[in-house]
């Protein structure tokens, strides 16, 4: 140790060469202060980088897991945008299950508007609105079940309906063809019970009852022909219509108010007769009295009736 030198704490102090020493010993402290100084800086450097690293990580985690609740929220979105879409397509011809569809399409919609409204960060929000599309859903498949129900039932109704419409098709069918049977066999009685008459002749007749064809002399028309034999025409009295038409179309009567029916309408007559008919053939003879120069010459046209039938047209000719 020099002379003139003493020690204070870690420095020494010396007269002739005190400044050299002192500066030594400053020099020394600050390398190592230096030193502590780096090591500090170098520790916060790597403290601050971990800590931007782990605030990056975490960061993009947390960016990650926002994209993926916003993906979910989409999801669900279009998932109960398609829900209203199922519940459109259900269709059904019950008024009281068609409004409880519409009940729960507004009720869906009123849902969608909410949940596009909800930050999908707020998951338990979220798990709510999931819980309650699944419970649409199983509503949902609820109606489809009791729609398919009422549609088999409808289309076994349908069927039904058909097949009741074909067998009254055919009740209709059969009694049309019923009735035809019964017309076609009414008019064959009608037919076969109409009288039929033949030797049908007509001359004229004097005032003595001489035959004459001369209108000077005729005073009378006599028609005669012979019913004919008919079992299955109603006996009982029978009347016998008379029509006389002159050449000029005029028809011989005495009073407009001679008429009988004929086809649904009244037609006036020339002369009748009455009589018993009882099945068996039988001549009958009409006679119309002509007036005072009420006959002229020419063809004569005479038709006869019975039982509303026309029943026989003769042509006679007087000069």
């Amino acid at each position: 140790m020099p002379p003139y030198c003493h020690k204070y704490k870690k420095s020494y102090f010396c007269l002739n060469n005190c400044n050299l020493i002192i500066m030594e010993t400053v020099d020394n402290n600050k390398t190592k202060n230096n030193k502590k100084l780096y090591l500090v800086l170098t520790i916060t450097g790597i403290l601050l980088i971990l800590v931007s690293l782990l605030l990056f990580l975490q960061n993009r985690e947390m960016t990650t897991i926002v994209e993926s609740l916003n993906e979910e929220k989409t999801i669900l979105t279009e998932e109960y945008q398609n829900l209203i879409v199922n519940y459109d397509s259900l269709h059904s011809d019950n008024d009281t299950l068609n409004l409880m569809l519409e009940v729960e399409r507004e009720r869906i919609a009123q849902l969608v508007e909410e949940l596009k409204t909800v930050k999908a960060t707020n998951t338990a929000k979220i798990r709510e609105y999931q819980k309650e599309l699944s419970t649409l859903r199983g509503v949902l498949r609820t109606y489809i079940v009791q729609i398919d129900s009422l549609n088999t039932r409808n289309i076994e109704l349908t069927q039904e309906n058909i097949e009741h419409r074909r067998r009254y098709s055919q009740i209709q069918t059969s009694y049309r063809e019923l009735e035809e049977v019964k017309t076609n066999l009414q008019e064959k009685v009608s037919i076969a019970s109409r009288l039929d008459i033949n030797n049908a002749e007509a001359v004229g007749l004097t005032a003595s009852d001489k035959k004459s064809d001369r209108i000077n002399r005729v005073s009378k028309i006599r028609i005669c022909f012979t019913v004919l034999k008919n079992i299955t025409a109603p006996i009982g009295m029978k009347e016998f219509y008379l029509r006389i038409e002159r050449p000029d179309g005029q028809l011989l009567t005495h009073s407009l108010d001679d008429k009988f029916k004929h086809e649904d309408s009244e037609i006036n007559y020339s002369a009748k007769r009455a009589i018993e008919y009882g099945g068996e053939e039988v001549d009958v003879c009409l006679f119309y009295d002509a007036d005072a120069g009420e006959l002229q010459a020419g063809e004569y046209m005479a038709d006869i009736f019975a039982d509303g039938f026309h029943l026989k047209t003769i042509r006679f000719s007087l000069r």
